[in-house]
């Protein structure tokens, strides 16, 4: 174990984690990030942002994750490329284990994020915002006129169907069942655009691409098992994300989908052990504390609401606070 024990270390390197980085070594904290395997999260995958405030041209996934890094480094966090496999407390002080080697800190920032479930088509890694997508609402101005698909029943893919239908009267909504899944005033909203068609009791079997972007789907009708080829610019997944807390075992509260649970959305969960666990004043000064005292958490491990690189900045800006300010009082 490292005899070195870090002010805070954070885990997860994606907006929530570089951007409490940023805060708490600028606040003269001694910070380790711990960035995994993915190195700047999902955002690595995206050419183009132009919804994040600032850069009114658009600027490049990876280039603003390099630059957010970049940024906290600049204030004197230490980078750590390594993958946590397991956490855990030894008495006041928490410590992180990584490739063989335990780290210590007085405070925990959990920033892992969540990951989109894919198909697990053969390219679709490749084809990850060269066509294939899974944020509509991010991406849905690039399809402007073009032919757009996307796979899910629920009220997330009807969401994406909705927003592409702003920009383009080409969007198709590939569901696997003869009914949807969402709430009844969604299915009334996409069953009543006319730019929308759905394709009941189907599948995407796979991709074809050209010049390095996506060209053409193949879907297979599940009851005649007949399948089609179809030209199509783009192909955007609203089947469910994957929150990365698998690592955490019961270390803190999780709901049942597997997302962090904090002192903010305590009092609509179901968790009675760290509801129980809490006080009211604790939940006002510290409401992106864990259900351990000393942990916290931001971003998509817990956020399943918007899930956007600006709200998962702001969200690691909240955490970044909470846990300076928790550690002055200690």
């Amino acid at each position: 174990m490292s005899e070195v024990i870090h002010d805070a270390i954070v885990i997860g390197s994606g907006p929530a984690g570089y951007t409490a980085a940023v805060y708490l070594a600028r606040a003269r904290l001694d910070v380790a990030l711990f960035s995994g395997q993915e190195i700047g999260g999902q955002l690595m995958y995206t050419t183009d942002i132009e919804n994040f405030p600032g850069f009114p041209e658009g600027v490049n996934g990876p280039l603003l994750m390099t630059n957010m890094r970049q940024q906290a480094e600049k204030f004197g966090a230490t980078m750590i490329d390594k993958l946590v496999d397991a956490v855990g407390r030894e008495g006041t002080t928490f410590w992180v284990e990584a490739g063989g080697e335990r780290h210590q800190a007085k405070a925990l920032l959990i920033a892992t994020g969540a990951k989109s479930r894919m198909l697990g088509l053969p390219g679709e890694d490749e084809l990850l915002g060269r066509g294939v997508s899974t944020c509509a609402v991010c991406d849905a101005a690039f399809y402007r006129d073009r032919v757009a698909f996307v796979v899910g029943g629920g009220d997330a893919a009807i969401e994406d169907a909705l927003a592409l239908s702003r920009f383009t009267d080409q969007v198709t909504l590939i569901h696997r069942r003869e009914e949807l899944r969402a709430s009844k005033i969604m299915q009334e909203r996409i069953l009543n655009n006319p730019k929308i068609k759905i394709l009941w009791n189907s599948a995407v079997t796979a991709l074809k691409s050209e010049n390095g972007a996506l060209a053409e789907i193949t879907i297979k009708n599940l009851q005649t098992e007949h399948e089609d080829r179809v030209k199509a610019d783009g192909l955007f997944y609203a089947i469910g994300h994957v929150p990365a807390t698998k690592f955490l075992g019961e270390f803190v509260a999780l709901n049942k989908e597997g997302y962090v649970i904090t002192r903010l959305g305590l009092e609509k969960s179901s968790v009675d052990q760290a509801q129980a666990a809490l006080q009211e004043n604790e939940r006002v000064a510290y409401p992106t504390m864990t259900s351990v005292e000393g942990v916290f958490a931001a971003g998509d491990n817990v956020d399943f609401v918007y899930r956007q690189a600006v709200t998962a900045a702001g969200f690691g800006t909240m955490a970044a606070l909470d846990l300076e300010r928790w550690l002055e009082r200690q």
